[in-house]
């Protein structure tokens, strides 16, 4: 097992001072890491007032329970950036699986309504049955796709500015590693270096368990 680097001075410190309960440090958290958080939780959510909740919440759990953070796992940022893809995950799970669970049922032919015909339930019970596996499957594919959306955002802004810049110039300024190479004032095999290394990092956006997003404490959802 890899052994993992020392967490910043800052990151021990932060633990310390809101263990202390100290609200200038929750202050100076939420100042250094709530774009990130809201940020995270948004891009799975996407709804803003829910990406609002969550970041109360993460915050909320960090002033209550500092103690859970393990500098042994590696740095601060990570653990808050796990804690808020989880929370978002789990409300994301919660809406859409509510969602599912109103389609009608106070209709009378709505076969779990009281009041349906016997062969109401009859006929529809099969395709009922389909319907509903077809819907949480559905729903684990959004749930998925948003997850891993989340863990390319993650890696996108963790990593080191001159490939998060390669990577920017190239995918959404549309350069390609000549032009690349030029913005950056680079030859164009650091250029085309920076894209592999970059590309290299977010293809893990898609992976479980390993340093996808964040990095430092798995990204199972």
């Amino acid at each position: 097992m890899p052994k993992r680097d020392a967490p910043p001075r800052w990151d021990r410190k932060m633990q310390q001072r809101l263990a202390r309960g100290e609200a200038a440090a929750l202050g100076e958290l939420y100042d250094r890491f709530a774009s990130l958080v809201h940020g995270l939780a948004h891009r799975v959510l996407a709804d803003e007032k829910a990406a609002d909740r969550i970041t109360r919440e993460v915050f909320a759990h960090v002033w209550q329970h500092p103690e859970a953070y393990d500098p042994k796992q590696g740095p601060l940022r990570s653990w808050v950036a796990t804690l808020t893809h989880r929370l978002a995950v789990q409300r994301l799970r919660q809406t859409e699986t509510a969602a599912l669970a109103n389609g009608d049922p106070a209709n009378p032919e709505h076969p779990e309504h009281p009041d349906a015909p016997d062969d109401t339930y009859a006929d529809t019970k099969g395709s009922s049955t389909n319907s509903s596996r077809s819907s949480m499957e559905e729903l684990e594919r959004r749930v998925r796709r948003a997850s891993v959306a989340a863990r390319a955002d993650y890696i996108v802004t963790s990593m080191p500015a001159p490939l998060r810049a390669a990577l920017e110039l190239a995918y959404f300024q549309r350069r390609d590693y000549r032009q690349t190479a030029a913005d950056l004032g680079v030859t164009e095999a650091e250029a085309r270096r920076r894209l592999r290394l970059g590309l290299q990092l977010l293809s893990t956006a898609h992976d479980t368990g390993t340093p996808g997003a964040p990095p430092e404490y798995g990204g199972a959802v």
